[in-house]
């Protein structure tokens, strides 16, 4: 009986499920390039903005999450549901790369619900979104 190591499972995945460091948008000007050039949409409880700069270097598509402080005043509840909107992103990205020359170089992703919502609607409403963004 021969034992594999921990990280030969790692490098088989794709890495299309994955939510590296990369896709994170961090960037304070890329940030204030999307909300004051970006386009957006709502489908409840997300709102959706993106933006494709003419001078960014075409790479992943790189993506912001925001829970609003308003509505979840604890850091537990925002957490939580940042987590999911993260997660329906990882699973779902690949919709994104099958058409990467229509596909968002910055991508906003705000819950604006009033209240918490299942992951499945989560999922459901971001993958409609993606959609979207990708047919405009």
């Amino acid at each position: 009986m021969q034992i594999e190591p921990a990280n030969e499972h790692n490098a088989e995945q794709p890495t299309f499920y994955t939510f590296s460091k990369e896709e994170h948008l961090c960037s304070k000007r890329l940030i204030a390039l999307l909300f004051s050039k970006g386009s957006s949409f709502n489908l409840y409880p997300l709102r959706f903005i993106y933006y494709t700069p003419q001078d960014l270097t075409s790479g992943a598509t790189q993506v912001l999450v925001s829970v609003s402080k308003r509505y979840f005043k604890r850091a537990v509840d925002r957490n939580r549901l940042k987590r999911q909107i993260r997660e329906a992103y990882r699973l779902n990205k690949h919709l994104l790369y099958q058409n990467p020359e229509q596909a968002p170089q910055l991508l906003g992703i705000l819950y604006i619900g009033k209240e918490k919502k299942s992951f499945q609607i989560i999922q459901k409403k971001l993958i409609s979104g993606l959609e979207r963004c990708l047919s405009k």
